[in-house]
């Protein structure tokens, strides 16, 4: 067999690839924001860390407001990074993102904290799955303070009543409501609504990096650079403080030994070859899908006590967008619209019968641009939809879902990928409660935009798996989870998972933050275990915290 690019497959048998003769500190697979803020404290500790990434740069140029700029219709999702997928009776393709900061560089750039209550067992969520989160809201607290500073976002404290306490004030000011935004906030309110100021890592702080307010934000990557995603803020300062990163390199398969990882074997796409790396530290950072297909290619979980539950209970939010379709246009040209949020449905809501308990969040939203109508429409029907944009502005509700066993990622070992990776298989479908949340949401979000002055609303389901979780989960009961609360990975000494595979429950808003601050967690804990290590009188509690912010870990205080 011979792969498309002209070099070999994997040899199953005979001398392993050309190793490469350094022994790095740590090895990231990944290079989103989990890995970004896994890596951070462990670069600024002067340790030498080796990033992986399967994909590339993505430019920062005006052609990402062209309608191929968007999600799959870029060349950063992977074509030979495909997941067969099978969602309830109906089959489909899921390409993965492959990029230099991963998808968040995609991303619409909200970043909210899970509230307090997310970490405890909710048994109207949990059910019989035994997700536990083996960490408290305390805990994680400074970490979210300090995710909220290196990702500059802006906000306002204390804007809603389910905001959890605070150990810091957001670095920004939020972008003033736009008229649209104030007309929608307005409406709410005569609802008995409270809306808030949805936290955006986005700069507004002028100068050539600033964003403009265009409508382009949602599904793209930035053209001026405003979106302080990880290949924005994040990655180019770890670069410059020594973090090595190899992009086009597709990690294929761990090798362990004696309860431990002893190398990781690679492709290089750039050059047409395979190679290992070795290292002290192992962490994945791949994300939810790709995070347990390799696991499971490497077949760590038969190393693992809960390894039965590496790919199983993934989630993925149960979400719609809700376009109000008013009379006459309410959106002014280049208003932005991803300002509100409300959390008055979070815990549920007097009017929501069923189901009880928990629904999720309601998020302003962009209209999807005319020239992506365009492309993705066929004439005339492109005609009539961009004439209608115009006058829909929308809202994203955002339904936690149940982890469910049935819900998983498997492999077909019977086809394999040009990588030698065996064929990733997603199983996937949303329990009745998870539907019945969603509708209670929609018809939340429909009343607002109807009380707005919307004629009629249109609702569109996603079926993204942009927001995956869960799939190789926390846990304090061995048997039930595949990691500890430091996000190791049970049954090796030295590999820890960092993204939001590591989430037991999902919760009901954007996870971006809570993985990211997650994976500063224990990218602490491993440099003090490294620091350790190094000097047997360096101390093991929190000196990255101590040493950036002054933060006493457990210790939030509200403002």
């Amino acid at each position: 067999m011979i792969l498309r690019d002209g070099a070999p497959p994997r040899p199953v048998a005979g001398p392993p690839p050309p190793s490469d003769s350094t022994v790095y500190d740590a090895i990231v697979i990944g290079s989103g924001l989990s890995g970004a803020m896994f890596a951070r404290p462990l670069v600024d500790a002067g340790f030498r860390v080796l990033m992986i990434e399967r994909g590339d740069w993505v430019p920062q140029d005006l052609r990402n407001r062209e309608p191929a700029g968007s999600l799959e219709l870029t060349p950063f999702f992977s074509a030979d990074q495909t997941y067969r997928t099978v969602n309830g009776r109906r089959a489909a393709l899921v390409r993965s993102s492959s990029c230099v900061g991963g998808a968040a560089v995609f991303f619409g750039g909200a970043v909210l904290r899970y509230r307090e209550a997310d970490f405890d067992s909710d048994p109207e969520i949990v059910g019989d799955s035994g997700a536990c989160w083996p960490i408290g809201y305390e805990d994680l607290e400074p970490y979210y303070s300090l995710t909220e500073q290196a990702l500059d976002v802006a906000g306002v404290s204390r804007a809603d009543p389910t905001e959890p306490p605070r150990s810091m004030r957001y670095p920004q000011v939020a972008r003033p409501l736009s008229p649209v935004s104030q007309r929608i906030a307005a409406a709410a309110r005569t609802l008995s609504l409270h809306p808030s100021i949805l936290p955006l890592a986005i700069n507004y702080r002028g100068g050539p990096r600033s964003c403009v307010g265009c409508d382009r934000c949602d599904t793209y990557a930035c053209a001026v650079g405003a979106k302080n995603d990880p290949a924005s803020r994040l990655l180019p300062d770890l670069l410059r403080s020594g973090l090595t990163l190899k992009t086009n390199t597709v990690a294929v398969r761990f090798d362990t030994r004696g309860g431990e990882v002893t190398e990781l074997t690679c492709y290089d796409r750039a050059c047409n070859r395979w190679a290992t790396y070795r290292a002290r530290i192992f962490a994945v950072a791949a994300g939810s899908l790709a995070t347990p297909h390799l696991l499971l290619a490497s077949g760590l979980d038969r190393l693992n006590p809960g390894g039965h539950t590496v790919g199983r209970y993934l989630m993925r939010h149960c979400n719609a967008v809700v376009f109000g379709v008013f009379p006459r246009r309410p959106n002014g040209t280049g208003e932005f619209h991803k300002q509100l949020c409300f959390f008055d449905y979070y815990f549920g809501h007097p009017s929501v019968a069923r189901p009880r308990g928990k629904l999720g969040v309601i998020q302003q939203i962009h209209p999807p641009p005319p020239g992506l109508v365009r492309a993705m429409l066929p004439s005339p029907l492109s005609r009539l939809a961009c004439a209608v944009i115009p006058h829909m502005p929308g809202l994203v509700v955002i339904a936690e879902d149940q982890p469910q066993a049935e819900n998983r990622i498997t492999l077909d070992h019977g086809s394999v990928d040009r990588y030698g990776l065996p064929q990733p298989l997603i199983i996937h479908r949303y329990s009745p409660r998870d539907l019945e949340a969603r509708r209670a949401l929609v018809s939340a979000a429909s009343r607002i935009l109807r009380r707005a002055g919307a004629a009629f609303c249109y609702v569109r389901p996603i079926e993204t798996f942009s927001h995956a979780l869960g799939t190789v989960r926390m846990g304090d009961d061995p048997t039930t989870s595949a990691l500890d609360a430091t996000g190791r990975f049970r049954g090796l000494e030295n590999l820890y998972v960092v993204d939001g595979s590591a989430m037991p429950t999902s919760a009901g808003v954007n996870p971006s933050l809570t993985l990211s601050a997650n994976a500063l967690r224990v990218g602490e804990h491993v440099t003090a275990t490294l620091q350790a290590g190094v000097d047997s009188e360096q101390p093991t509690g929190s000196p990255y915290l101590a040493s950036v912010l002054g933060l006493r870990v457990g210790h939030a205080h509200p403002q």
